[in-house]
Protein backbone atom coordinates (compact mmCIF):
# COMPACT_ATOMS: atom_id res chain seq x y z
CA UNK A 1 0.00 0.00 0.00
CA UNK A 2 1.23 3.47 -0.84
CA UNK A 3 1.24 5.65 2.27
CA UNK A 4 2.17 8.95 0.63
CA UNK A 5 -0.59 11.52 0.24
CA UNK A 6 -4.06 9.96 0.50
CA UNK A 7 -2.83 6.46 -0.28
CA UNK A 8 -4.87 4.74 2.41
CA UNK A 9 -7.65 2.34 1.31
CA UNK A 10 -10.76 4.26 0.28
CA UNK A 11 -13.74 4.27 2.65
CA UNK A 12 -17.12 4.73 0.97
CA UNK A 13 -19.20 6.79 3.39
CA UNK A 14 -22.40 5.35 1.91
CA UNK A 15 -21.43 1.95 3.31
CA UNK A 16 -19.43 3.02 6.35
CA UNK A 17 -20.24 2.26 9.98
CA UNK A 18 -19.31 5.29 12.07
CA UNK A 19 -19.05 5.43 15.87
CA UNK A 20 -19.01 8.91 17.41
CA UNK A 21 -18.42 9.57 21.10
CA UNK A 22 -19.96 12.57 22.80
CA UNK A 23 -22.59 12.27 20.09
CA UNK A 24 -25.55 13.69 21.97
CA UNK A 25 -24.60 17.35 21.61
CA UNK A 26 -22.31 19.90 20.03
CA UNK A 27 -19.56 18.73 17.73
CA UNK A 28 -20.54 15.08 18.08
CA UNK A 29 -24.12 15.66 17.06
CA UNK A 30 -23.18 17.96 14.17
CA UNK A 31 -20.71 15.34 12.94
CA UNK A 32 -23.33 12.61 13.18
CA UNK A 33 -25.76 14.67 11.11
CA UNK A 34 -23.18 15.22 8.39
CA UNK A 35 -22.16 11.57 8.21
CA UNK A 36 -25.82 10.53 8.13
CA UNK A 37 -26.51 13.00 5.31
CA UNK A 38 -23.76 11.27 3.32
CA UNK A 39 -25.39 7.88 3.81
CA UNK A 40 -23.24 6.46 6.61
CA UNK A 41 -24.61 4.21 9.33
CA UNK A 42 -24.04 6.20 12.51
CA UNK A 43 -23.85 5.11 16.14
CA UNK A 44 -23.90 7.82 18.81
CA UNK A 45 -22.16 7.02 22.07
CA UNK A 46 -22.64 9.33 25.04
CA UNK A 47 -22.50 9.11 28.82
CA UNK A 48 -25.86 10.95 28.69
CA UNK A 49 -27.95 8.22 27.10
CA UNK A 50 -31.10 10.35 26.86
CA UNK A 51 -29.24 13.05 24.90
CA UNK A 52 -27.82 10.40 22.55
CA UNK A 53 -31.25 8.83 22.05
CA UNK A 54 -32.88 12.19 21.31
CA UNK A 55 -30.19 13.08 18.77
CA UNK A 56 -30.27 9.63 17.18
CA UNK A 57 -34.05 9.78 16.77
CA UNK A 58 -33.80 13.05 14.85
CA UNK A 59 -30.80 12.03 12.76
CA UNK A 60 -31.78 8.45 11.98
CA UNK A 61 -28.89 6.95 13.92
CA UNK A 62 -28.44 4.43 16.73
CA UNK A 63 -27.73 5.49 20.31
CA UNK A 64 -25.80 3.75 23.06
CA UNK A 65 -24.67 4.66 26.53
CA UNK A 66 -20.89 5.02 26.58
CA UNK A 67 -18.74 6.36 29.38
CA UNK A 68 -15.42 6.61 27.53
CA UNK A 69 -13.50 6.16 30.80
CA UNK A 70 -14.62 2.52 30.97
CA UNK A 71 -12.71 0.05 28.81
CA UNK A 72 -15.32 -2.58 29.63
CA UNK A 73 -18.09 -0.37 28.30
CA UNK A 74 -16.06 0.31 25.15
CA UNK A 75 -15.64 -3.42 24.54
CA UNK A 76 -19.37 -4.03 25.03
CA UNK A 77 -20.30 -1.28 22.55
CA UNK A 78 -17.81 -2.48 19.94
CA UNK A 79 -19.10 -6.04 20.27
CA UNK A 80 -22.68 -4.84 19.83
CA UNK A 81 -21.91 -2.60 16.85
CA UNK A 82 -19.67 -5.01 14.97
CA UNK A 83 -17.58 -3.61 12.14
CA UNK A 84 -16.51 -0.01 12.69
CA UNK A 85 -15.01 1.74 9.69
CA UNK A 86 -14.65 5.20 11.21
CA UNK A 87 -14.17 6.09 14.87
CA UNK A 88 -14.60 9.71 15.95
CA UNK A 89 -13.20 10.17 19.46
CA UNK A 90 -14.96 13.41 20.31
CA UNK A 91 -16.13 13.18 23.94
CA UNK A 92 -14.42 15.70 26.18
CA UNK A 93 -14.73 18.15 29.06
CA UNK A 94 -13.14 21.55 29.59
CA UNK A 95 -12.94 22.80 33.18
CA UNK A 96 -11.55 26.32 33.50
CA UNK A 97 -9.87 28.20 36.29
CA UNK A 98 -6.57 28.66 38.05
CA UNK A 99 -4.44 25.52 38.12
CA UNK A 100 -3.90 25.60 41.89
CA UNK A 101 -7.63 26.02 42.53
CA UNK A 102 -8.73 23.00 40.50
CA UNK A 103 -9.74 19.99 42.64
CA UNK A 104 -7.74 16.83 42.01
CA UNK A 105 -10.95 14.96 41.19
CA UNK A 106 -11.75 17.39 38.38
CA UNK A 107 -8.25 17.15 36.95
CA UNK A 108 -8.42 13.36 37.11
CA UNK A 109 -11.78 13.31 35.31
CA UNK A 110 -10.38 15.63 32.63
CA UNK A 111 -7.44 13.33 31.91
CA UNK A 112 -9.60 10.20 32.11
CA UNK A 113 -12.14 11.54 29.60
CA UNK A 114 -9.95 13.59 27.28
CA UNK A 115 -6.98 11.21 27.11
CA UNK A 116 -7.88 7.78 28.44
CA UNK A 117 -11.17 7.99 26.54
CA UNK A 118 -9.13 8.13 23.33
CA UNK A 119 -6.76 5.37 24.44
CA UNK A 120 -9.59 3.01 25.43
CA UNK A 121 -11.47 3.75 22.22
CA UNK A 122 -8.50 3.16 19.96
CA UNK A 123 -7.53 -0.05 21.75
CA UNK A 124 -11.09 -1.32 21.49
CA UNK A 125 -11.68 -0.38 17.84
CA UNK A 126 -8.30 -0.37 16.07
CA UNK A 127 -7.63 -4.15 16.27
CA UNK A 128 -10.62 -4.82 14.03
CA UNK A 129 -9.46 -2.17 11.59
CA UNK A 130 -5.96 -3.64 11.55
CA UNK A 131 -7.33 -7.13 10.82
CA UNK A 132 -9.37 -5.75 7.91
CA UNK A 133 -6.46 -3.51 6.87
CA UNK A 134 -8.82 -0.59 6.49
CA UNK A 135 -10.17 2.10 8.78
CA UNK A 136 -9.97 5.69 9.93
CA UNK A 137 -9.77 7.20 13.41
CA UNK A 138 -10.35 10.88 14.18
CA UNK A 139 -9.27 12.23 17.55
CA UNK A 140 -10.83 15.60 18.32
CA UNK A 141 -8.23 17.56 20.28
CA UNK A 142 -7.95 21.36 20.42
CA UNK A 143 -5.62 24.16 19.47
CA UNK A 144 -5.08 24.26 23.23
CA UNK A 145 -3.13 21.08 22.51
CA UNK A 146 -0.61 23.21 20.62
CA UNK A 147 -0.87 26.58 22.35
CA UNK A 148 -0.88 27.01 26.16
CA UNK A 149 -3.91 28.81 27.54
CA UNK A 150 -3.87 30.18 31.13
CA UNK A 151 -6.85 28.84 33.01
CA UNK A 152 -6.93 25.59 31.04
CA UNK A 153 -3.78 23.91 32.34
CA UNK A 154 -4.95 20.32 32.81
CA UNK A 155 -7.30 20.55 29.84
CA UNK A 156 -4.39 21.75 27.70
CA UNK A 157 -2.20 18.96 29.07
CA UNK A 158 -4.81 16.39 28.05
CA UNK A 159 -5.03 17.88 24.56
CA UNK A 160 -1.24 18.10 24.12
CA UNK A 161 -1.26 14.39 25.02
CA UNK A 162 -4.03 13.72 22.50
CA UNK A 163 -1.93 15.31 19.76
CA UNK A 164 1.07 13.14 20.66
CA UNK A 165 -1.06 10.01 20.90
CA UNK A 166 -2.56 10.67 17.48
CA UNK A 167 0.72 11.35 15.70
CA UNK A 168 2.42 8.28 17.17
CA UNK A 169 -0.38 5.79 16.59
CA UNK A 170 -0.70 7.14 13.04
CA UNK A 171 2.84 5.90 12.41
CA UNK A 172 2.13 2.53 14.03
CA UNK A 173 -1.11 1.87 12.14
CA UNK A 174 -0.11 3.17 8.70
CA UNK A 175 1.31 -0.11 7.40
CA UNK A 176 -2.06 -1.77 8.09
CA UNK A 177 -4.05 0.73 6.04
CA UNK A 178 -5.49 2.44 9.13
CA UNK A 179 -5.20 6.22 9.31
CA UNK A 180 -5.34 8.50 12.35
CA UNK A 181 -6.22 12.18 12.03
CA UNK A 182 -6.18 14.79 14.78
CA UNK A 183 -8.61 17.72 14.49
CA UNK A 184 -7.73 20.84 16.45
CA UNK A 185 -10.51 23.40 16.77
CA UNK A 186 -10.13 26.88 18.13
CA UNK A 187 -12.86 28.04 20.53
CA UNK A 188 -16.13 26.34 19.62
CA UNK A 189 -19.62 27.59 20.41
CA UNK A 190 -20.71 24.58 22.47
CA UNK A 191 -21.53 23.74 26.07
CA UNK A 192 -17.82 23.36 26.85
CA UNK A 193 -17.27 27.10 26.34
CA UNK A 194 -20.49 28.18 28.06
CA UNK A 195 -20.08 31.35 30.10
CA UNK A 196 -16.66 32.13 28.64
CA UNK A 197 -15.87 35.25 26.62
CA UNK A 198 -15.59 34.35 22.94
CA UNK A 199 -14.57 36.47 19.99
CA UNK A 200 -12.63 39.71 20.62
CA UNK A 201 -9.70 38.52 18.54
CA UNK A 202 -10.08 34.83 19.37
CA UNK A 203 -11.06 32.79 16.29
CA UNK A 204 -14.36 31.14 17.14
CA UNK A 205 -16.11 28.43 15.14
CA UNK A 206 -19.41 26.55 15.17
CA UNK A 207 -19.81 22.80 15.72
CA UNK A 208 -20.74 22.45 12.04
CA UNK A 209 -17.33 23.84 11.03
CA UNK A 210 -15.56 21.19 13.08
CA UNK A 211 -17.90 18.48 11.79
CA UNK A 212 -17.05 19.42 8.20
CA UNK A 213 -13.32 19.18 8.99
CA UNK A 214 -13.80 15.76 10.60
CA UNK A 215 -15.67 14.37 7.62
CA UNK A 216 -13.12 15.80 5.18
CA UNK A 217 -10.35 13.81 6.85
CA UNK A 218 -12.07 10.63 5.67
CA UNK A 219 -11.01 11.62 2.15
CA UNK A 220 -7.76 13.51 2.76
CA UNK A 221 -6.55 11.38 5.70
CA UNK A 222 -4.45 14.34 6.83
CA UNK A 223 -2.48 13.91 10.03
CA UNK A 224 -3.59 17.21 11.60
CA UNK A 225 -6.30 19.70 10.72
CA UNK A 226 -6.80 23.02 12.48
CA UNK A 227 -10.22 24.69 12.52
CA UNK A 228 -10.06 27.32 11.14
CA UNK A 229 -7.40 25.98 8.81
CA UNK A 230 -5.22 29.12 8.79
CA UNK A 231 -4.30 28.52 12.44
CA UNK A 232 -2.40 25.34 11.58
CA UNK A 233 1.11 26.82 12.01
CA UNK A 234 0.26 28.92 15.10
CA UNK A 235 2.45 26.82 17.41
CA UNK A 236 5.44 27.29 15.11
CA UNK A 237 4.86 31.05 14.98
CA UNK A 238 4.60 31.29 18.77
CA UNK A 239 7.73 29.19 19.25
CA UNK A 240 9.71 31.46 16.92
CA UNK A 241 8.43 34.75 18.33
CA UNK A 242 10.17 36.53 21.24
CA UNK A 243 8.46 35.79 24.55
CA UNK A 244 7.80 39.47 25.26
CA UNK A 245 6.04 39.83 21.92
CA UNK A 246 3.90 36.80 22.69
CA UNK A 247 2.93 38.25 26.08
CA UNK A 248 2.00 41.53 24.43
CA UNK A 249 -0.24 39.79 21.92
CA UNK A 250 -1.86 37.77 24.70
CA UNK A 251 -2.68 40.98 26.58
CA UNK A 252 -4.11 42.62 23.46
CA UNK A 253 -6.41 39.66 22.85
CA UNK A 254 -7.29 38.97 26.48
CA UNK A 255 -5.26 35.78 26.64
CA UNK A 256 -6.23 35.19 30.28
CA UNK A 257 -9.96 35.14 29.61
CA UNK A 258 -10.30 31.50 30.71
CA UNK A 259 -9.46 32.68 34.23
CA UNK A 260 -12.29 35.23 34.18
CA UNK A 261 -15.63 33.95 32.76
CA UNK A 262 -17.92 36.51 31.18
CA UNK A 263 -20.97 34.83 32.70
CA UNK A 264 -19.96 33.38 36.05
CA UNK A 265 -23.34 31.77 36.77
CA UNK A 266 -23.48 29.93 33.45
CA UNK A 267 -19.87 28.84 33.75
CA UNK A 268 -20.41 27.65 37.32
CA UNK A 269 -23.27 25.44 36.16
CA UNK A 270 -21.03 23.75 33.59
CA UNK A 271 -18.28 23.30 36.18
CA UNK A 272 -20.82 21.63 38.48
CA UNK A 273 -21.69 19.22 35.70
CA UNK A 274 -18.03 18.25 35.37
CA UNK A 275 -17.75 17.71 39.11
CA UNK A 276 -20.74 15.35 38.94
CA UNK A 277 -18.72 13.15 36.56
CA UNK A 278 -15.65 12.99 38.80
Amino acid sequence: MRILGSGYPHIDLREANVLITGGGRGIGRATAELFADKGAHVVLGDVDKSAAEAAAAEIGAVACELDVRSRGRWDAVVTAVGRIDILVNNAGVMPAGAFLDEPDTVGQATVDINLWGLIHGMRAVAPGMVRRRRGHIVNVASLAGKVPVPGLAVYSASKFAAVGLSSTTRLEFAEYGVSVSCVLPSAVRTRLSSGMALGRGMPTVDPEDVAAAIVRTCATRKAEVAVPNYLGPVDIVLAAAPERAVHLVRRLFDGDRALHPADEQTRAEYERQIRSLS
